[in-house]
């Protein structure tokens, strides 16, 4: 770009925007709620790397992630104090190259063939990726500890257990999410006690408030909420928006912004617009009802849309806009996108 935007209305659309009084607190909520080592940051709900050190700033250093990519960059933004690739690969040299350049590397193993591959890659600490009730990764809870032994006996540092709820994070009523949560962290304490280590992590954003029996939560998506996220009883602001230009007005009461199912993840549904209906989104566009003279009626008016779901939103950008009121106030890229 040839001309870095000063104001809201100079930044190319489609556009992330992040609303730096909204992050500000959110961070501020979540540090005060779980300090510390407390909280282990889910990079892949923002990957930025800037944004991570807007973390770090508030106290928290050691992070998860999603993709080998994402802990590459970290590590080489120096954000490598203790790092958590959260989710199995096929090849772990790549780690294992950063690994012999002396940065601080864990990885979840949930098989035997999972954790030959990190031996061969050479990544020597593990959790032991526990399934607790998600259909996803994860070993049985009655296998970790056998699991546990196979990695110590290859002189591998076993340093606990992982298990992610995600399929609780969207219960609706708190007390029935902490009953459920209970649940199943009852078996990932059942594979702790197995295993053994001093790290139970699992926990997101949904569950961050009643998940009290892990050691510490990898949330991400707090940071700059969703409108999924916005449903449940969480004292976070919707701090991202993505910006869009109306491109075209009808006669009939509608009016087209310029982002579409390429600029926001809808597999939580469709974005919202909190002036008025959006009726529907296709590729390259989102159809709004609008007044006569109202928000978005006019041609080049600016609307601001909230997604669903944070992190495939992201993933779709390039760049973040901090703004405070009209005025950009920071550039944050995205620069842990791909694999």
């Amino acid at each position: 770009m040839d001309h870095t935007p000063s104001t809201i209305d100079e930044i190319p659309t489609p556009a992330l925007v992040i609303e730096r009084r909204a992050f500000d607190h959110n961070l501020r909520v979540m540090a005060e709620a779980l300090p510390g080592p407390r909280l282990r940051p889910h990079v892949k709900a923002f990957k930025s790397t800037a944004l991570a050190k807007e973390m770090v700033a508030v106290g928290h250093e050691n992070f998860c992630a999603a993709t080998v990519a994402e802990i590459e960059g970290m590590v080489a933004a120096g954000l490598d104090n203790d790092l958590l690739l959260a989710n199995e690969t096929t090849d772990y040299t790549r780690l294992g190259r950063l690994v012999d350049g002396g940065a601080d590397i864990t990885a979840a193993v949930d098989s035997d063939d999972v954790l030959e591959a990190v031996i061969r890659g050479g990544v020597r600490r593990i959790l032991i990726d526990v399934e607790v009730g998600l259909p996803r990764c994860g070993c049985d809870p009655a296998d970790a500890g056998r699991l546990a032994e196979a990695a110590r006996a290859e002189g591998i540092e076993v340093r606990g257990v992982m298990g992610y709820e995600g399929h609780l994070m969207m219960v609706p009523k708190p007390d029935r999410r902490a009953a459920k949560v209970e649940e199943a962290m009852a078996l990932l304490l059942q594979a702790h006690r197995d295993v053994g280590g001093d790290i139970v992590s699992g926990g997101g954003t949904g569950t961050y408030a009643v998940n009290t029996w892990v050691t510490e939560i990898q949330a991400g998506s707090y940071c700059l909420m969703d409108t999924q996220y916005s449903t449940l009883e969480v004292p976070f602001q919707q701090a991202l928006s993505v910006l869009a230009s109306i491109v075209s007005v009808s006669a009939k009461g509608w009016s087209v912004a310029n982002a579409g199912l390429k600029a926001m993840g809808m597999d939580h549904g469709d974005p919202t617009w909190p002036e008025g209906e959006l009726r529907f989104c296709s590729d390259e566009h989102s159809t709004l009802t609008v007044e006569p003279g109202g928000p978005g009626s006019t041609f080049g008016d600016l609307v601001r849309l909230h997604p669903a779901h944070v992190d495939p939103t992201v993933a779709k950008h390039r760049t973040m806009w901090v703004v405070d009121g009209e005025d950009v106030v920071d550039e944050w890229p995205v620069d842990l996108r791909h694999w």
